[in-house]
């Protein structure tokens, strides 16, 4: 089963599997082409997460966890008072005079995606390199047409696409967006993908590649150097596990936000009977709201780059810390959360998640950040840069401060969830700050209210960091009226976060993929196989 956010990078997953291939070289293969088919979240420029339960091949409820840090980091010449910041509170905390961590060359952080990815590809994977690239090779080359989710995000940013030469000449052609169902080719990204092919994750750290993106953000002031591409280096972290209703939740770790958070607010709860409240009732929000608001209060000060911040892990995800918080909140009323410890010392993504038949699987976030990134094109490569600086907090002296080499925070959640010692179901999605909080509550879907897969995906969803409570238009107006009298400051909203993609994993050994309404997602199974061993055929 391979699942992604675009019908083409399932596509080439799929090709993967029937050539042999394993779900490691089906999501890289996915990832690659996204980065030609949806450029606007995903590029080889990016950073992100591959959370990997490797099968035990003895045993296929039996199976490893791992996950593959390929964040991006700050520059060495960063500092933490780089940026002037537009605001002390919500919601302009995070951004700064001038848009200089939003936007253009002083936003790029070190890229991490090409070196995750080779990494994975090279210790799990089953193929070469060049075979997993065939795919996105072969979309840049010769095109594939536009659809209306991209033509959006186009339109949405063209202002900042129409002032760089390359994101103007591909996207913005005789200054109008693309239209849905126009093709558009990249020749030079398939001459940048082919080099990658040839040369691995070494023509990005320490080859031409590196160089042109050195070259190119210099000239616009931007702080990326030589030495930080070459001493860039992947981290495999262990994940974080916590218990929910009979289930293991299995997540991410820090420098992500997802593991342990995921894990605190199942853990505040698992004290309520919300099968019973109802799913999108006026309790069963104002629930999830408090909830959610606890975690980002408890987040500000306590999670980010484990090798800048000593992160209270245990203390987070201790049923006992979430029975204390739990204690404080008020069925009827909303209310302003501080951070219940001491202080330690964006929103555009895409999610690919992938089985096999052996029981690898892979759930992968990964993202340039913003849509389009800092909206800025290497010259003559057709990479997009991304703006992960904007991740970092621009006040100097916070948890969440810019540090030399510091890894980015982010909210990714590429989720897998275990029962009774085999694998239940994996899934993430994009969106930002608003990622974990929803794959909680695809989750609470599942677990609490017996929604079917894709049922649990397109559900409507909230999300709230403290300042407004967003909820999409599926919540009713009874259920907005309600939450109003509890003191939340609602807002209506098209969508919170973006499109998820889960695999469920049946009794009876079958799977079961969804991809919902907010991206052009695509499921797509295999079934079948060889013919059994001494099978002949005969006419007669």
């Amino acid at each position: 089963m391979v699942v992604t956010n675009h019908p083409l990078a399932s596509q080439a997953g799929t090709e993967m599997l029937l050539s042999g291939g394993n779900a490691v070289d089906a999501a890289i293969a996915a990832l690659f082409t996204l980065t030609v088919v949806e450029p606007m979240m995903v590029g080889v420029l990016g950073g992100g997460l591959i959370h990997l339960r490797r099968a035990d091949r003895a045993d296929y409820a039996s199976g490893q966890h791992l996950v593959i840090d390929a964040l991006s980091t700050a520059p060495g010449a960063a500092s933490p008072d780089m940026y002037r910041p537009v605001s002390d509170v919500l919601p302009d905390y995070q951004k700064a005079i001038g848009r200089r961590n939003e936007v253009g060359a002083t936003a790029i952080a070190v890229p991490g995606a090409l070196a995750g990815w080779c990494d994975a590809l090279a210790r799990f994977g089953n193929l070469p390199l060049a075979d997993v690239l065939a795919p996105a090779i072969r979309f840049a080359e010769r095109g594939f047409e536009v659809t209306p989710y991209l033509v959006d995000c186009i339109s949405d940013c063209a202002e900042d696409l129409a002032g760089d030469p390359g994101l103007a000449r591909h996207f913005l052609p005789g200054g109008q967006a693309l239209a849905p169902g126009e093709r558009l080719v990249q020749a030079e990204y398939a001459a940048t993908l082919r080099q990658i092919a040839r040369d691995g994750a070494a023509a990005l750290y320490g080859g031409a590649l590196g160089t042109a993106l050195v070259d190119a953000t210099a000239a616009q002031g931007g702080l990326i150097e030589a030495a930080d591409l070459t001493g860039y280096a992947v981290i495999t972290r262990d994940v974080i596990r916590s218990r929910y209703r009979g289930f293991e939740i299995i997540g991410p770790p820090p420098p992500s936000s997802a593991g342990v958070h995921i894990a605190q607010m199942l853990n505040i709860l698992e004290g309520y009977d919300l099968g019973a409240l109802g799913f999108g009732s006026a309790e069963t929000v104002h629930l999830m709201a408090e909830a959610l608001k606890i975690a980002f209060a408890d987040r500000h000060v306590a999670t980010a780059d484990p090798a800048f911040v000593e992160v209270p892990v245990a203390r987070l995800t201790d049923p006992a810390y979430a029975t204390e918080r739990r204690a404080a909140i008020d069925p009827k009323r909303a209310r302003d959360w501080q951070p219940g410890l001491a202080p330690a010392e964006s929103a555009n993504t895409t999610h690919v998640t992938v089985a096999d038949a052996d029981g690898n699987v892979v759930a992968a976030t990964q993202t340039i950040n913003s849509v389009f990134g800092a909206r800025v094109m290497i010259s003559g490569t057709g990479m997009i840069a991304n703006n992960y600086m904007f991740n970092f907090d621009p006040h100097p002296g916070e948890v969440l401060s810019i540090a030399p080499g510091k890894r980015v925070f982010t909210s990714q959640a590429p989720m897998m969830a275990a029962r009774d010692g085999g694998i239940a179901y994996a899934l993430g999605l994009p969106g930002g700050l608003r990622i974990f909080g929803s794959a909680m509550q695809a989750l609470i879907n599942l677990i609490d209210h017996g929604m079917t897969l894709q049922e649990a995906v397109e559900a409507p969803r909230i999300w709230t960091q403290g300042h407004v409570l967003e909820v999409e238009r599926g919540i009713s107006e009874e259920v907005v009226t309600a939450l109003a009298s509890r003191g939340h400051a609602v807002t209506r909203v098209p969508r919170v976060a973006g499109g998820m993609n889960a695999i469920a994993f049946n009794p009876d050994g079958s799977m079961t993929g969804a991809a919902c309404w907010r991206a052009d997602g695509t499921a797509i199974g295999i079934g079948g196989g060889l013919a059994r061993p001494g099978v002949r055929f005969s006419a007669y």
